[in-house]
């Protein structure tokens, strides 16, 4: 089986978390999902749309260069 490559926005917070020395894992936990969905979030997989917010957030992730970018 292919493996997905991350989204724009799944590399948006992969490279917040690595910043921030946070694991998916971590992240998954403070946002309430289990680390299996978030990386299908972060691979496009599924829209997640549930845990955008929280994702973001938790991040701290500014969320107008989200959209301006339109990582999702």
């Amino acid at each position: 089986m292919k493996k997905r490559k991350l989204t724009p926005f799944g590399k948006l917070v992969n490279n917040r978390l690595i910043e921030l020395n946070m694991t998916q894992k971590k992240l998954a936990e403070k946002v309430g999902t289990s680390e299996a969905y978030l990386s299908m979030i972060l691979r496009g997989k599924r829209s997640g749309e549930k845990y955008l917010d929280n994702i973001i957030k938790v991040l701290n992730i500014d969320k107008e260069e989200i959209e301006n970018n339109m990582y999702y």
